[in-house]
């Protein structure tokens, strides 16, 4: 099947063409700009309190950004296995009726 472009794939009604594999990578780098902005908010709110909470926003905010960024790989990780194993699953599919159409009917030869 030829792949379908940009419009024609959103606006595919049979969902013959899947989106979320091309766009992942867009999501994890907007999984990690918030993780950014996010632990900047930490420290910037720490610093704006005290010096005291700004040393500890210092600390706590790069360890907030480091976890919800691994958070985010892991959430697009996910997504993706779930496409793969469709892809895979189609595969085997196709590979399985490939052997049934050159051996003939496996339930003619399993006679008993």
């Amino acid at each position: 099947m030829a792949e379908k472009g940009g419009l024609a794939t959103i606006f595919d009604l049979s969902f013959t063409e899947f989106v979320t594999t091309r766009v992942i990578k867009v999501l994890y780098v907007i999984g990690i700009l918030f993780s950014g902005l996010f632990a900047l908010a930490i420290i910037i709110g720490g610093f704006s309190e005290g010096a005291a909470k700004g040393i500890l926003g210092l600390i706590i905010g790069p360890i907030v950004f480091l976890v919800y960024v691994l958070l985010a790989r892991i959430w697009c990780e996910m997504i993706i296995v779930v496409f793969r194993i469709a892809d895979n699953t189609s595969k085997i599919v196709a590979g399985t009726e490939k052997i049934a159409e050159s051996t003939g009917s496996l339930s003619d030869q399993l006679k008993f």
